[in-house]
């Protein structure tokens, strides 16, 4: 996807066609589809009081990113 060029994932994902960004949903709705939530906002709150569900979002990420995309991805400090 990235030719060998850096891109962050953020943008990454908002170059991805329709069908791929839907799929990408999907995996990640899967994983907060067991929190009751009725806007972002409190979505939001309830991911960022959770480690564990932070953990969770950031591995549906990178195993769409990683599997489906087939880019390695790197972490910096």
């Amino acid at each position: 996807m990235t030719s060998g060029q850096f891109k962050p994932v953020p943008q990454i994902i908002m170059e991805l066609p329709p069908e791929q960004q839907q799929k990408l949903y999907s995996d990640v709705m899967a994983v907060l589809g067991t929190l009751d939530w009725m806007d972002v906002g409190k979505l939001i709150a309830l991911v960022k009081g959770s480690a564990a569900m932070q953990q969770q979002v950031v591995a549906a990420i990178h195993g769409y990113v990683t599997k489906e995309l087939r880019a390695e991805v790197r972490y910096e400090d």
